[in-house]
């Protein structure tokens, strides 16, 4: 077996609520601000859910020729917008030369989409009930279909290693990220394009979590609505977007003068094996998820400074997730910060991992940690530093990102600071 190599994070793309661009993201997030509001894509009707964090400041054809964006569903154009983003950013070179280009067959693309194409899918139902199924679209189902973003990443960017897209609900881009640095870590790879990319704020995507019980209610006032750790959380925020990464081998991005904004050390996946929305009881999963990552990277409980939360705003999983470091970190669990920044941006299911997984990089390249807004009320039990409502200028060494997911999957990611 090849020895293990260190992997790095050299560029960012991010698409939330708050807006395009990874800067946009963090200075808001350092504001405090909230990217929820009402629902202005379709009426909500009969809904007693109307708010969500839907994207206001995204064009898809300032990354994608108008043709084309066309032929793609909302959630690979968000896909396809932040590997671009996340390109611009690393100048990662790709079949330039030997000496200064990777090779097209070492680098991957593992980009996935816990829902896929679901407007396309709305659309389609729609068509086919009203006009006829001989109607549909030609490209009806390679605009459903999950794989299609990081096919046209791969395409986009020539890149001709692994290419798939992991579908595990809310843990899906976290699996990505962690699933692409494996593959550099021994060998398999160079270099990896990775993340998720969500678009399911539709009537039927909605409609269908609200039939869960699992969304807020609280639409009088979108932008305290989504609320983390605090007594009177009544449910998530739906968000979409993107979250994509670039990765490079350690020694090969420092050679050529890359950016290192953080080092991926650390990446566990397991199931609670339990339940199809409920967490296991004191989130024993996410327990044994957290204690893999920890053993993954080689570090003690004490060596992590800052979790990036789930924190998901719902009553079980902030009271769980929270018993369940308090579990795996002991006495060390009072002195960790801990934020939600889906208090800000939403729940962007199966892009939020990979959103967290730059938002966690940032935290420890720039020395500061985003807050969880939204937190008045303390839930009793809920009773960790949360970094309530402002972010906290701190340099940690270490930081976790969380991930669980329906169907009782969950994954964790472990970032040290480059120094």
């Amino acid at each position: 077996m090849n020895a293990p190599r260190r992997v790095v994070i050299t560029g960012t793309g991010l698409l939330s609520a708050l807006g395009t661009g990874t800067e946009k993201n963090w200075q808001a997030l350092l504001a405090g601000q909230s990217g929820i509001a009402k629902i202005a894509r379709f009426p909500t009707g009969k809904l007693s859910t109307s708010i969500a964090g839907e994207l206001k400041d995204f064009n898809a054809e300032d990354f994608i020729e108008r043709k084309e964006a066309r032929r793609m569903d909302p959630y690979c154009q968000y896909a396809l917008a932040a590997a671009e983003l996340a390109m611009r950013h690393s100048q990662m070179p790709i079949g330039l030369d030997k000496a200064h280009g990777y090779d097209p067959e070492r680098v991957g693309v593992i980009v996935g989409s816990g829902i896929g194409g679901l407007a396309s899918f709305d659309e389609g139902f729609v068509t086919g009930h009203t006009k006829g199924f001989d109607r549909l679209s030609p490209f009806f189902i390679l605009k459903m279909i999950s794989n299609m973003a990081p096919g046209r990443i791969s395409m986009r960017f020539n890149c001709k290693g692994a290419n798939w897209g992991p579908v595990s609900a809310c843990s899906t881009s976290a699996h990505a990220i962690g699933e692409a640095y494996r593959q550099i870590k021994w060998g398999e790879l160079d270099a990896a394009i990775a993340g998720g990319a969500e678009a399911a704020i539709t009537p039927m995507g909605i409609g269908g979590f609200e039939a869960m019980k699992a969304l807020s209610t609280r639409c009088d006032d979108p932008t305290t609505a989504s609320r983390p750790f605090d007594r009177d959380r009544d449910g998530f925020v739906m968000g979409e977007g993107a979250g994509i990464v670039t990765l490079e081998e350690y020694e090969s991005a420092k050679a050529r003068g890359a950016t290192l904004l953080a080092e991926v050390i650390g990446y566990a996946a397991n199931s609670d094996a339990y339940h199809e929305t409920a967490p296991a009881p004191e989130h024993e999963g996410a327990q044994r998820c957290m204690r893999l990552a920890l053993k993954s990277a080689g570090l003690k409980p004490e060596d992590i400074g800052y979790i990036n939360a789930h924190g998901t705003s719902t009553p079980f999983n902030d009271l769980h997730e929270t018993k369940a470091i308090k579990r795996v970190f002991g006495d060390h669990a009072k002195k960790l910060m801990v934020s939600s920044t889906k208090s800000m941006m939403g729940h962007m299911l199966g892009a939020s991992g990979g959103a967290e997984a730059i938002i966690t990089a940032l935290a420890l390249s720039r020395g500061v940690i985003p807050p969880t807004i939204n937190l008045q009320n303390p839930d009793p039990e809920c009773d960790l530093d949360y970094v309530p409502n402002t972010p906290r200028e701190a340099w940690v060494n270490a930081a976790m990102s969380n991930s669980f997911g329906f169907g009782g999957t969950n994954a964790v990611l472990i970032m040290q600071r480059c120094q």
